[in-house]
């Protein structure tokens, strides 16, 4: 059913009708379609046959396939490879009425998958049928990350359904993503609504995480770990850990809130460090936590740097490795899943037998079965058996659309070290 006609009067309906029979249509070749009807959102250029009239960056189009069939509307951008986003496969106007509608069923799904959570993503872009917006809720603060020029050209729109749904005491935008250049953009950040005057204290689990959401990275926090950081902390118990790439502690804070002994937090931003250190703090949890301040490849190296017929003393009973992404496109994979071999390969020896690693790939050009691959290889080459105890993914505010691969990127693995 239109996501706008339900309750609208016969007269509006022929004013829509009106609308989107004067919209350019966008073309598609022959056999470009199927991929479209099935739900991806995205038209690249080379797909297009042809328009039937001008239309200018930005604005809304209709889509047919060759036979003149209807198969939605959306933003169109000749400045981008891809030529088209659609928005839905019937009828829309992208107004007001519109965002506040798909955002509130966005907003629902979140409710229903996490109950008790107050920050979440509450958009996650082509997970929620709003290709090239995401929008994260940070307890009584939002902040919006737009990458597609439609969108951008309609942000009033957005951010007045935003206010309407949340009644939020700030709006920031955090639109510094490489990607708008792409779609003819300049980035754009700053606060949209209300003030923001510095760290905002973020909720996860119960715990609290100080959070730079107008000048710290990306849109704040790694919301999409905010499940795994409660699953993985079951592995902490009495036991020493390593928690590489910490950021602002996620990982770490969760596992010595868990009642781990010890945990060593390593991250190479002093500003992540800082942070982390701030929060263990606020939390109570500074006497189980030390924090380093270094290059994970390094250290990981220098620990397990021994001299000929030396053997590394494993010492800890959980390593997690949570790195950044190493690869934002297909043609670095190779020099990505040589990094995820070079750490695993000197975590495996850093980790006592009977201990268990937590490892995470954020990238959507390596699959989970390449990712266990490089893991499982460095096990043969430290000559380890590992079982594998847990597998994970995004946190359900991050929706996976089977059918719009781009939608699932983070995997993860515990395996336990059997010998």
């Amino acid at each position: 059913m239109n996501l706008l006609s339900r309750h609208r009067p016969a007269c509006e309906t022929g004013y829509m009708s009106t609308i989107i029979d004067t919209l350019p249509t966008v073309l598609l070749r022959p056999s470009e379609a199927d991929r479209i009807v099935a739900g991806h959102p995205w038209i690249y250029n080379n797909e297009v046959l042809r328009l039937t009239s001008p239309a200018a960056d930005g604005d809304l189009v209709q889509v047919k396939d060759h036979r003149q069939r209807l198969l939605g509307t959306g933003f169109y951008n000749s400045q981008s490879k891809i030529n088209v986003r659609l928005l839905a496969q019937d009828r829309i106007i992208p107004n007001e009425a519109f965002f506040e509608e798909r955002i509130r069923a966005a907003l629902a799904v979140r409710q229903r998958h996490l109950p008790n959570a107050t920050s979440f993503r509450v958009v996650n872009a082509e997970s929620d049928f709003l290709s090239g917006l995401i929008v994260d809720k940070y307890e009584d603060v939002l902040v919006v990350q737009i990458s597609a020029l439609g969108m951008d050209r309609r942000k009033a729109h957005i951010v007045a359904a935003l206010q309407k749904i949340f009644s939020p005491r700030a709006i920031a935008e955090r639109s510094d993503v490489a990607s708008r250049k792409f779609e003819g953009l300049a980035e754009s950040n700053g606060v949209l609504v209300g003030e923001i005057s510095g760290p905002v204290s973020v909720l996860l689990n119960g715990i609290k995480f100080e959070t730079d959401l107008v000048a710290g990275h990306k849109t704040g926090m790694y919301l999409d770990q905010q499940a795994n950081y409660q699953a993985v902390s079951r592995f902490a118990k009495d036991g020493q850990v390593l928690d590489c790439f910490s950021f602002l502690g996620g990982f770490g804070l969760h596992a010595a809130r868990a009642g781990a002994a010890h945990v060593h937090l390593l991250d190479q931003s002093a500003d992540a460090i800082a942070a982390a250190t701030r929060n263990a703090q606020e939390n109570g949890l500074a006497d189980q936590c030390s924090f380093e301040t270094v290059n994970v490849f390094d250290w990981l190296k220098a620990n397990t740097a021994v001299k000929p017929h030396e053997r590394v003393i494993p010492r800890f009973d959980l390593i997690i490795l949570d790195p950044p992404s190493f690869t934002r496109n297909r043609a670095s994979v190779p020099d990505a899943l040589r990094g995820y071999k070079e750490i695993h390969l000197r975590a495996l020896k850093l980790l006592k037998t009977g201990g268990t690693l937590a490892t995470f790939c954020c990238s959507h050009h390596v699959s989970t079965e390449l990712f266990q691959d490089t893991l499982l290889s460095a096990a043969y080459d430290t000559r380890h058996i590992l079982r594998r105890v847990a597998t994970y993914a995004q946190t359900p505010d991050h929706p996976v659309i089977p059918m719009i691969p781009e939608t699932e990127y983070l995997k993860g693995f515990a395996f336990e070290k059997v010998r």
